[in-house]
């Protein structure tokens, strides 16, 4: 209703609009006002609308006759080709039929050519049938546009020195094994198309190939499904992708059954995309059950376009620097939507982000960090919300910085109120604010305006975030003096605060205390943080770099400069930083 509302109130106003001009009425928005005279042309209009559809009704009658009448000059003419192309030229009657009722442009083509007489339905008949024992017509061409191909796609298949399809015996006898096997007569014309050999080959070579499929535990009407969507399959030797595919599907659980029910004869498969899709997702560290569970339930993270539509928001979100890690969550955790609108969705994000003018790293950051909440959000036009909400671009972009869960209440379908007083941003700073002055922090200090600005995310969390460096063995105290002079390490969620002083102190054996001269570590990717401190310690024990180098100094300096300072100075410094590389950031 709303759409049809759409569509006819632009029109209506058009033609409202027309009919003034026409008639020399002006409109004016200081002084609008309906006299005699425009009653009166409203009244002729309304009477001209009568007297227009007592003629329509008369058109309409004459029109449904006429309608009757060519219905019955088609069967007819359908009926003198199907006859012809049954009795006179031989084929079997299914193939006939089949040509004679589904090839309409093939079909008025030929009634052009013939000389009838509408006033006799008879003679329709007698006049295509005797045009037909002296025109005969290139039978391939009814035959392809019955199995599906248009005009344009078969022209070039066409044959130059046969007319009648009985002459193409290689052709008709694998149709027929086609037929015979459950295909779809209008189906075949993509088989045709995508894999014009298969209509060449030999007496049984088409039907052993189809029981190679079946021999792989494939059933018939499976089968079917699989060559209409791939018809390349049936060329050459067994597909090695295709195998492996069903391979890996089974071993992560997936039965057959659930191919058939999700593959569409529509979908055109390309299954060597299909079987890198899932051992990219086996890369990620799915286990064989984890990836079952998650091509079970999201069917289209596979099949949408055989996997492409993956792939283009995988790499959307590794260019904004989402880790393995990352990843794995996103696939274990997506939502009940398509992969088509989720993907989507990303995009429409970074563009409304764009948009507020939030800065580029400040948009990687919540692409790493919120993916699954960008891509269920279907957000309304920023110029929309500024209007609704009565708010600048600046504040628009701050609200989504402090708390990116508010895109949830902008998606469209959602009614927006405007903010209130005082405002949301407000609250967030005086919650901050008050955190900042419980750690001793002075008040409208160069201090506490630094961090307000640093900080990022919930004001409940900075606490949560705060007690889990504390409870990783640091005192009260030298967590404040951290926060202090890096105060971005509290914008780390804890779950990565925790991965990271583990395997700094676990698997680098640094003491915790460490890290109170140097608070940044806790901001650098775990990724940085090993290639470095893993080289300095092997370059420690080749004895080339002095063994007490500050943090600071091995970790705030750019690739380039660590590489010629310390990598270089080792001979074999170079290659073991490629290869430690190569294992730290795989792919």
């Amino acid at each position: 209703m709303t759409t049809l509302h759409k569509l006819r109130i632009p029109h209506i106003l058009k033609w409202v609009s027309l009919l003034c001009t026409e008639n020399g009425f002006n409109s004016s928005k200081s002084n609008l006002h309906v006299n005699g005279s425009y009653s009166y042309h409203i009244l002729q209009q309304i009477r001209f609308c009568r007297a227009e559809r007592a003629v329509n009704l008369k058109n309409s009658a004459n029109l449904c006759e006429l309608a009757k009448k060519s219905r019955v000059v088609k069967k007819e003419a359908q009926s003198a080709l199907l006859e012809y192309l049954h009795s006179t030229r031989s084929l079997q009657f299914m193939d006939a039929e089949n040509m004679s009722k589904n090839t309409p442009e093939f079909f008025d083509r030929l009634l052009r050519r013939v000389d009838i007489d509408d006033d006799d339905d008879v003679e329709v008949g007698r006049s295509l049938a005797r045009f037909l024992r002296y025109h005969p017509i290139n039978e391939f061409e009814p035959f392809f546009e019955s199995i599906g191909l248009k005009p344009c796609e078969y022209s070039s298949f066409l044959p130059r020195n046969l007319m009648f399809l009985n002459d193409d015996k290689l052709l008709l006898q694998n149709y027929y094994v086609l037929c015979n096997y459950g295909f779809a007569r209008n189906k075949i014309g993509k088989v045709y198309m995508e894999a014009r050999e298969v209509f060449k080959y030999g007496y049984g070579i088409l039907q052993s190939k189809l029981q190679t499929f079946e021999d792989l535990g494939l059933k018939q009407s499976l089968v079917v499904k699989i060559i209409a969507s791939s018809p390349y399959l049936l060329k050459g030797n067994v597909d090695k992708e295709f195998v492996e595919v069903l391979e890996k599907l089974k071993n992560a659980g997936i039965e057959y059954n659930w191919l058939h029910e999700n593959i569409s004869e529509k979908d055109s498969c390309n299954w060597k995309c299909m079987l890198e899709l899932i051992c990219l997702l086996g890369d990620l560290g799915l286990s064989d059950e984890k990836l079952g569970e998650v091509i079970t339930h999201h069917p289209d993270i596979l099949l949408e376009s055989s996997g492409r539509i993956t792939f283009c928001f995988f790499g959307f979100l590794l260019k904004f620097g989402s880790t393995q890690s990352d990843l794995q969550t996103v696939f274990l955790q997506f939502p009940d939507i398509s992969v088509v609108k989720f993907t989507n969705n990303l995009c429409q994000c970074y563009k409304f982000l764009i948009e507020i003018k939030m800065d580029i790293q400040e948009i990687g950051r919540m692409f790493r960090l919120y993916p699954l909440l960008l891509g269920t959000c279907e957000l309304k036009k920023v110029k929309s919300l500024l209007g609704t909400l009565n708010c600048g671009m600046n504040r628009l972009c701050e609200m989504v910085k402090d708390d990116p869960f508010v895109l949830k209440k902008w998606v469209l379908g959602l009614r927006v109120d405007r903010l209130p007083e005082p405002n949301r941003v407000l609250k967030v700073r005086m919650i901050k604010t008050k955190f900042l002055l419980s750690l001793g922090f002075e008040e409208k200090s160069k201090e506490m305006e630094r961090a307000l600005k640093v900080f990022r995310g919930k004001g409940m969390e900075l606490q949560d975030r705060f007690d889990c460096l504390v409870n990783m063995g640091l005192s009260p105290e030298q967590v404040i003096s951290m926060v202090k002079v890096s105060p971005q390490i509290l914008n780390q969620s804890k779950d990565v605060i925790e991965t990271k002083i583990g395997f700094f102190v676990t698997d680098l054996g640094y003491k915790v205390a460490d890290l109170v001269t140097h608070p940044a570590l806790v901001s650098y990717t775990i990724e940085r943080v090993k290639l470095r401190l893993l080289t300095y310690k092997w370059l420690k024990d080749e004895g080339v770099v002095h063994p007490k180098l500050a943090l600071s100094t091995l970790l705030s300096c750019s690739e380039a400069i660590f590489v010629k300072s310390y990598v270089n100075s080792h001979p074999r410094g170079p290659e073991f930083w490629e290869s430690l590389k190569k294992k730290i950031y795989p792919g």
